[in-house]
């Protein structure tokens, strides 16, 4: 068996395509330094990143296949499921090494996976893009966020999706909120970025613990206005339910109850 081991990233995957068409190997699986080698591995290659490898690999790969499959491959490598970066890998191979498009010959076992997966990923973007709530708050720590004035305020969102979708939500909000300050946070992953009113910049929280309490904002952070924002909606929301038709069930199919903790209509109404 033959192991690759590269950095994880998307360049160095590319720089694996790269050396697996130059040693004509193709290998088994793929490793980093940290990970634990499988028991059957008698062969192994470290793969070395190359700007010129992954610019040449990148450019003739977009040139094979479409925006829709480019766009794919990358739904699948954000997923961070086992051995999804092998599948993007062996794909990539199949791309190159046929004469004719593979985009939907679904009978092979790669082309369906990344069908799927990458239909799965776009669900949990659009889910994201649905349900998340920001909260404006005052920046509660001199350094969260760059080139960040204190008496201003910022609009700021926690998520914990399943796959790793907040890259994919960026243009989206920046488009629709260019004329304000922003921030979402991605707890699960410990990431997010900050919207300047120019540039989305990526950014990691200094003291997590104390602006995020129980997957929620701290409610001392929120600005006056919010917290009164947030109060009445919780009563406008509870003044138009009709308690003999929650339906649970159908609420939990078009809004997933992981959702629920980081939406204030859902939280219990303060008197």
């Amino acid at each position: 068996m033959l192991a690759f081991y590269y950095d994880k990233s998307f360049e160095g995957l590319l720089c694996a395509v790269f050396d697996a068409f130059k040693l004509k190997k193709m290998p088994e699986c793929l490793l980093t330094v940290e990970q634990i080698e499988p028991l059957l591995v008698s062969d192994r290659h470290h793969v070395e990143f190359s700007e010129s490898k992954y610019q040449r690999v990148r450019v003739a790969l977009i040139k094979k296949v479409s925006k829709i499959a480019l766009r794919h491959l990358m739904y699948v490598w954000l997923s961070e499921l086992p051995e999804s970066d092998l599948t993007v890998f062996r794909y990539i191979c199949k791309v190159f090494k046929s004469s004719q498009s593979i985009e939907t010959d679904f009978a092979d076992h790669d082309v369906l996976t990344v069908h799927d997966i990458a239909k799965k990923v776009s669900r949990e973007r659009h889910r994201v893009m649905q349900f998340i709530r920001f909260n404006a708050i005052s920046n509660p720590l001199n350094s969260e966020f760059e080139h960040h004035d204190n008496n201003d305020k910022v609009y700021f969102s926690v998520i914990a999706p399943i796959y790793n979708v907040l890259p994919l939500v960026l243009r989206f909000f920046k488009e629709r909120f260019a004329d304000q300050k922003w921030a979402i946070y991605d707890e699960k992953r410990e990431y997010g970025y900050f919207y300047n009113l120019h540039t989305v910049e990526p950014v990691s929280l200094i003291n997590k613990d104390d602006l995020i309490i129980h997957n929620q904002v701290n409610q001392q952070y929120l600005t006056k206005e919010e917290a009164l924002f947030q109060t009445m909606w919780q009563r406008y929301c509870n003044a138009l339910t009709i308690k003999e038709r929650i339906n649970p069930k159908l609420q939990r199919q078009q809004m997933p109850s992981r959702f629920w903790h980081y939406l204030p209509e859902m939280r219990p109404v303060l008197k």
